[in-house]
């Protein structure tokens, strides 16, 4: 394919509002020798994207920059190990100087892009992929999840609770999961034993006497860290992840937290290197090829209408979607 040639893209050229987001028509990528070019089915929003857009989370963008970082698509030309048609995905664009998803096509480093089992529904794959490869590094490389421990997910309905609810699960965890009581039956689906609800004053008291040993992985999807109630529930050895609340400044009950060998996890899926994110990749497509990883998805918009795909998971506009949002090229 000519670089010549043109194709929709959302981008901005700097970082601001969702109103900076602009459609328009941008070369479609020559892919380099490392790279595979794409055709794009399928893009989801994440609160990453919003923050990388608005300048809150620093990384160099190539400008005009094609905002997103997840897609689900389809190999357009061929490149070693992939064969025009072979459907694809990643999950590790629009970030340290790489173009985004958000566009016709995309040229995708040949060691973040990942063959998509067949049959799997797209738009299921693409709203799951950020979230699970979330949920596996937070419950295996930080908290070194083990078979029969007690997980706590607090705002479970959301997109990262609930695969973190269906990842613990299915490796044989025991799952506490808070939500709303309309978001019940969801994380049972999901695989949660107990649901509380989040609401509820009694909420802690009610985790307290469900996991009476002490609760293993507590995570709190929130961002609010009460940690004088959380940490208290944390059993020997407890860990507590950290990966949401990006101006949370809560105070730390220190005496605790130490005396439990308890410990807080922090991360962000954006520093994980390549063989971390093909170890969640080759989880995330066990589950998927098996039905066993799925997302709500809240919402479908059109590529034109980026900007407010953008305003809805920040909760700028009315009646946003409980749900992912999913972004159809």
């Amino acid at each position: 394919m000519s670089v010549r040639e043109t194709m929709t893209a959302a981008y901005i050229t700097r970082p601001g509002p969702a109103d900076e987001i602009r459609i328009g028509r941008l070369p479609v990528p020559e892919p380099g020798p490392s790279e595979v070019l794409v055709k794009v089915r399928a893009l989801a929003v994440n609160h990453v994207d919003t923050f990388v857009r608005s300048g809150a989370y620093r990384t160099p963008l190539p400008y005009p920059f094609v905002i997103g970082r997840d897609l689900v698509g389809t190999v357009a030309t061929a490149a070693p190990g992939f064969a025009p048609g072979d459907p694809v995905w990643c999950d590790s664009l629009g970030f340290d100087g790489r173009q985004g998803a958000f566009s016709e096509y995309a040229a995708v480093p040949a060691d973040r892009l990942y063959h998509l089992p067949r049959g799997v529904d797209p738009e299921n794959a693409v709203a799951s992929l950020h979230t699970a490869a979330t949920a596996y590094l937070g419950l295996f490389r930080e908290a070194g999840l083990r078979i029969g421990e007690t997980v706590v997910v607090t705002g479970a309905g959301g997109g990262v609770g609930s695969a973190t609810v269906q990842l613990a699960a299915a490796y044989g965890a025991r799952v506490i999961a808070t939500a709303r009581p309309d978001d019940f039956d969801w994380c049972r689906r999901c695989g949660a034993d107990e649901v509380v609800d989040y609401h509820d004053p009694d909420m802690y008291p009610k985790i307290a006497e469900l996991a009476p040993n002490g609760v293993n992985v507590f995570w709190d999807n929130a961002g609010h860290y009460h940690l004088e109630r959380t940490v208290p529930l944390l059993a020997l050895g407890g860990r507590m992840i950290i990966a949401a609340g990006l101006g949370a400044t809560p105070a730390l009950p220190v005496g605790e937290l130490y005396t439990r060998d308890a410990s807080l996890r922090g991360f962000a899926i954006s520093n994980a290197t390549v063989a971390e994110l093909t170890a969640a990749a080759t989880a995330i497509n066990h589950l998927l090829a098996r039905g066993a990883l799925v997302s709500r998805i809240g919402t479908r918009l059109p590529l034109t209408e980026a900007a407010r795909s953008h305003r809805l998971q920040e909760g700028a506009e009315p009646h946003s979607p409980r749900g992912r949002i999913v972004v159809l090229p």
